[in-house]
């Protein structure tokens, strides 16, 4: 009698990849500094930790590397900051609307 027992098991999920559609840097409309890339989220379908599959395609939004505000390509996220008051930056002297979170000229955070 030939005996079948085995043990058989598989690692195996859904895993994110994110590809840079785009490697110019863009103006953030949330902070207002130049590190914007154009971004696209993909899922795939991961064995034993190796992507194997393409599950879905995201859709095109901009990322920002300083402050990881994400916008949608439509628009539908964050809007421009909106030209309010002016004030100085305090590292740079720079004038900048009082809205921002981030110098544009220096980097800093106000």
């Amino acid at each position: 009698m030939i005996n079948l027992d085995a043990f058989f098991f598989v690692i195996a999920g859904i895993s994110p990849k994110v590809k840079v559609l785009d490697e110019k840097p863009r103006r953030c409309p949330v902070c207002g500094l130049h590190q914007a890339y154009y971004k696209r989220v993909d899922h795939y379908l991961s064995v034993f930790f190796i992507p194997i599959l393409k599950v879905k395609t995201g859709e095109p939004v901009i990322i920002c590397a300083r402050c990881e505000r994400t916008v949608s390509e439509s628009g539908s996220a964050p809007a421009a900051p909106v030209q309010g008051e002016a004030r100085g930056c305090r590292f740079c002297s720079k004038d900048l609307p009082s809205d921002y979170t981030f110098c544009p000229h220096c980097g800093r955070r106000l």
